[in-house]
């Protein structure tokens, strides 16, 4: 019987494969008395862009993010450890990877360039004159 890979669904779209997301457990930090020292609970979570099958829209998207989870070598690094079991830190790490994909495939719209109006150059210029003579005041006056 051939195994099934089992998939996470992304949007309508599209779904990552979870082979592709490497889960590693950890000791997670802070305050929780001995059990954080005996007890792996925090997950490590890590998705190689390049090697994800991933539409080429949106991992151009992810590679351009500004974003601390995405490392200079092209991995999605996400580490959980908001909760006290591995499996809802599991949940968390994979909902936290679902929502960054989903972000990177909604595609940005674009900008129509547009005249400004008549009244709102006029107020601008308004402005510039009223700014001028606020600044003409703030100068020490000339000696003649």
């Amino acid at each position: 019987m051939a195994r099934q890979h089992s998939r996470i669904p992304v949007t309508d779209a599209f779904s990552l494969e979870v082979s592709e997301v490497e889960l590693e457990a950890m000791r997670a930090r802070g305050a929780g008395g001995q059990n954080v020292n005996k007890v792996s609970s925090a997950v490590h979570l890590r998705l190689d862009i390049n090697e994800a099958t991933l539409p080429e829209r949106v991992r151009s998207r992810l590679r351009a993010m500004r974003d601390s989870r995405i490392t200079q070598a092209g991995s999605i690094v996400i580490r959980a450890d908001r909760f006290r079991t591995q499996a809802r830190n599991r949940q968390d790490a994979l909902e936290r990877l679902v929502e960054l994909l989903r972000e990177a495939a909604v595609e940005p719209r674009r900008r129509v360039a547009t005249k400004p109006t008549r009244g709102s150059q006029e107020r601008r210029l308004k402005r510039k004159v009223i700014n001028s003579k606020n600044k003409e005041l703030r100068k020490k006056p000339k000696v003649e």
